[in-house]
């Protein structure tokens, strides 16, 4: 499909970069806090673009939307973040017209997620389509477009396997405290960040852990206090991490600094102390391995773990692909419509023309001519002619332009439609 008569850039783009070949620093320099993304939307709608898509998580971050070139979004995305188009280039990819589409689909059905099944991908696209929606950055294929990934990603959920069994960030982090540290029980943990993946972390250190030894501690100490009144447990302020994590021996990172926050000064250790960053960008120090007696673990690395819930959730990928074709292909049916809607509105309105010089000159003609009741019977029969046309159009897939001219010449529309 050369381009979508939907906007007034004829192309649709995806350009990104992810988990698959962008390591965590890398995907640090480019990540998205939502002020960076009304900044990009701003700038977008600034340069007289009609629909964009920010979808920024800890393992991707991409631009969906039309442009004249996919090089008008990667510089949308490095002017606001750290990372230069060099950097980019690196790593990224770039889809366009029916390949971005797909991609959306699968990154919404959590098919390209970096933990198989992860559906906590679809609330960042809801999130992200409103907040375009607000800036005015939300056209009817975005709209659509959007709606549809939404639809298949609950039928994916409903119909498929695909994401049972517990596997995120937040259940591999616990994982891997389990394999590593003995007694864990009896272990003191503290949990530094208490936003979305903390308070998921914090659930599941719960639940297998068995531990009750588990502090909170928030930049606001609101939030941690709403999570720790839940499970009944410890919060301290913010003042106090340094003097924590000197009791701890599991400090969990999951803030959502664009600096580290946790430095080698904070940390004084005789006993050993594993620390997990779950965080991007990363918001522990990397020097902070250096230290003797610390350990130092990242996102990429926890999200390796795979177990038999990830090997059960593959059997899967078939159905959910068969229920992402179904929607896929019934919103390009939908994309063919819109196609040809130009000359259908054309000829609609030559009809039209047509229509009030015949009721205009039989209204003069006869005295008796009824024109309310004309009206409505050729009204009826333009709308059963211009559904004709649509019908036929729609039928004609393999080649729709020598229609589409046969109708413009024969009705003369090539002014309605291109002028």
């Amino acid at each position: 499909m050369k381009e979508y008569h939907i906007s007034k850039n004829p192309s649709f783009f995806c350009i990104g970069l992810n988990y698959q070949k962008a390591d965590a620093a890398t995907r640090g320099l480019f990540s998205l806090p939502d002020t960076a993304v009304d900044q990009i939307l701003l700038a977008a709608k600034a340069q007289g673009l009609d629909s964009l898509l920010v979808v920024s998580t800890c393992n991707r971050t991409e631009l969906y939307g039309f442009a004249p070139d996919p090089y008008t979004l990667v510089s949308l995305l490095c002017t606001v973040t750290q990372g230069s188009v060099e950097d980019f280039e690196e790593v990224s990819y770039i889809y366009k017209n029916r390949e971005a589409i797909h991609h959306l689909f699968r990154v919404g059905t959590g098919l390209d997620s970096q933990i198989l099944g992860d559906f906590e991908i679809i609330a960042q696209l809801k999130k992200g389509f409103t907040t375009a929606k607000k800036i005015g950055l939300a056209n009817p294929f975005m709209e659509r477009l959007c709606n549809a990934v939404i639809q298949a990603s609950k039928r994916i959920k409903n119909e498929t396997e695909i994401s049972t069994g517990a596997t995120s960030v937040a259940f591999a982090s616990v994982q891997y405290i389990l394999q590593h540290v003995p007694q864990v029980s009896d272990k003191n943990i503290l949990l530094f960040g208490t936003g979305k993946i903390g308070r998921n972390t914090c659930e599941n250190l719960i639940k297998h852990t068995k531990n009750s030894h588990i502090t909170l501690i928030n930049r606001t100490k609101e939030s941690a206090e709403k999570v720790a009144g839940k499970f009944n447990l410890l919060v301290k302020d913010y003042g106090e991490l340094p003097s924590e994590i000197r009791k701890a021996d599991i400090l969990v990172v999951a803030t959502g600094a664009q600096k580290p926050t946790v430095s080698k000064a904070l940390i004084h250790h005789k006993r050993p102390l594993l620390i997990l960053d779950l965080s991007i960008p990363q918001n522990v120090s990397p020097d902070v391995a250096d230290l003797e007696n610390v350990r130092l673990v990242h996102l990429d690395e926890l999200s390796q773990i795979t177990d038999d819930t990830l090997d059960k959730r593959r059997a899967h990928i078939p159905a959910a692909e068969g229920i992402i074709a179904q929607i896929e292909g019934e919103f390009h049916a939908w994309l063919e419509t819109r196609k040809f809607s130009p000359v259908i509105k054309a000829l609609k309105n030559k009809l039209k023309t047509m229509q009030a010089e015949e009721l205009d000159f039989m209204q003069k003609k006869s005295t008796n001519f009824n024109v309310q009741e004309a009206q409505q019977m050729t009204d009826r029969m333009i709308q059963k002619i211009t559904k004709q046309f649509a019908e036929h159009l729609k039928e004609v897939q393999d080649q729709p332009e020598q229609s589409v001219a046969l109708i413009e010449s024969v009705f003369q529309l090539k002014e309605s439609v291109h002028g």
